[in-house]
């Protein structure tokens, strides 16, 4: 993977990160917005900043998931690509087993979480239909202290100021591993309007592939579309399951 990626690394970032802004073009883009937009409607589970699709299916309690093959238009041609760079080469199953669809509009977002110990510690995400900024911020904040006076791991509020920002601009893909996985914690601001654009804030400025539409400093948020796809760590066959749920 090093070298493939390497010309493609966020260098400033802890653990690893890579950034490649023209990943797919526009035409496949577009089929793949068709392919989001015509899943039926069941597919769609609706939360309180967003909606999202989840495919093949939710994990169980037990953070598992059942054997299923990803549907063609998630294999092809992002799949395919992230194995010509060698992506998942080091994940157990070598590939991506699990797609999160998630739709994002003016002013939703999602607050500054980890992605948890389900998944191998790699992460990579596909952008579709507009760009997005993501917050990164220090999961450990020196300080913090739970209602004991003890130290605890620190989560951001209102008031704190991410430590990095990543632009993702359309048809781009981001990956993360590592440290950047374990280590922070990352979100997207709730905001119509995302504002200090530029090489100063942006820790992939060097990366984009069309600074121009920055250069102003801010821009409106339009809808998103993002693809992440991730290897989930426990996966059980149907017949096994049923027997370790009684059925036969």
């Amino acid at each position: 993977m090093e070298l493939g990626l390497e010309a493609a690394r966020i260098t400033v970032l802890p653990g690893e990160a890579f950034y490649i802004s023209d990943f797919i073009t526009e035409a496949e883009e577009d089929w793949l917005l068709r392919k989001v937009t015509s899943a039926p409607l069941p597919r769609w589970t609706q939360l309180s900043h967003r909606r999202l699709q989840t495919w093949p299916s939710a994990l169980t309690q037990s953070n598992t998931l059942l054997a299923s093959p990803l549907p063609d238009w998630l294999q092809s041609p992002i799949i395919e690509r992230f194995s010509e760079l060698g992506i998942f080469d080091d994940a157990p199953h070598q590939a991506p087993n699990h797609v999160l669809v998630n739709e994002y509009q003016p002013g939703q977002g999602i607050m500054p979480h980890e992605d948890g110990a389900a998944y191998y510690p790699l992460v990579a995400t596909v952008s579709l239909r507009a760009p997005i900024v993501f917050d990164v911020y220090d999961k450990h904040v020196q300080g913090d202290k739970d209602e004991s006076g003890q130290d605890v791991a620190g989560k951001p509020d209102a008031d704190r100021k991410p430590h990095y920002r990543i632009l993702q601009e359309r048809r781009s893909l981001l990956i993360t591993r590592g440290k950047m996985y374990t280590d922070v914690l990352h979100g997207i601001a709730e905001t119509t309007r995302d504002e200090d654009l530029g090489p100063h804030s942006i820790c992939n400025w060097e990366l984009l592939r069309d600074k121009e539409t920055y250069r102003q400093g801010w821009y409106e948020r339009e809808t998103r579309t993002s693809l992440t796809y991730r290897d989930v760590l426990h996966v059980a066959k149907m017949g096994n399951t049923l027997k370790f749920l009684g059925g036969k």
